[in-house]
């Protein structure tokens, strides 16, 4: 049996010290019994959906002042080019892109296939398969893949709870 130790603060938390290691528990107690109750927290194990690599796409008014303040930041142009109107930039592992007059608002984008250098990755879980999973999972779909086509450059939007748009964008 594992030993514990209870350091039971006035406001009903307890800081439970399970062989070395700190949780944290809310707690409830009656006066009449000074024996706290546990809540054991549940946890969800979800497998990785494999979306490859992550950006923000950062709708711009003028593109030539973006760039010159995320290059303040650190970033360095590494995709797209200024005449189409978009840059792909790069600060460690932190990717953006930034687009004039191509959407409204900012989109959360994911690239399967890819890593963060826009480089193939050697496996990689196409974006029919996310489709087929995130609707499994009872997930609307703004638009979506032809599932009829088996493999190849597709995408599919969705919208989440707080309004983001994200776009899921295979380019392989």
């Amino acid at each position: 049996m594992i030993k514990t130790k209870f350091l039971q603060a006035s406001i009903g938390i307890s800081m439970v010290f399970l062989t070395g290691s700190l949780f944290v528990h809310s707690i409830s107690t009656v006066n009449a019994n000074p024996t706290p109750t546990i809540t054991k927290p549940t946890y969800t194990v979800t497998k990785d959906m494999g979306l490859g690599a992550f950006s923000i796409s950062l709708s711009v008014k003028d593109l030539s002042v973006s760039k010159q303040f995320y290059e303040n930041l650190g970033f360095k142009a590494m995709g797209g080019d200024m005449k189409s109107n978009y840059l792909i930039m790069k600060n460690g592992n932190s990717l953006i892109g930034l687009f004039q007059g191509m959407f409204k608002g900012n989109i959360l984008t994911f690239n399967p296939g890819w890593d963060e250098n826009s480089k193939n990755t050697p496996t990689f879980v196409d974006v029919r398969e996310i489709q087929k999973e995130l609707k499994s999972k009872g997930l609307k779909l703004d638009t979506e893949t032809d599932a009829k086509t088996p493999k190849g450059p597709a995408s599919l939007t969705l919208t989440d709870p707080d309004g983001n748009p994200i776009l899921v964008d295979q380019h392989r």
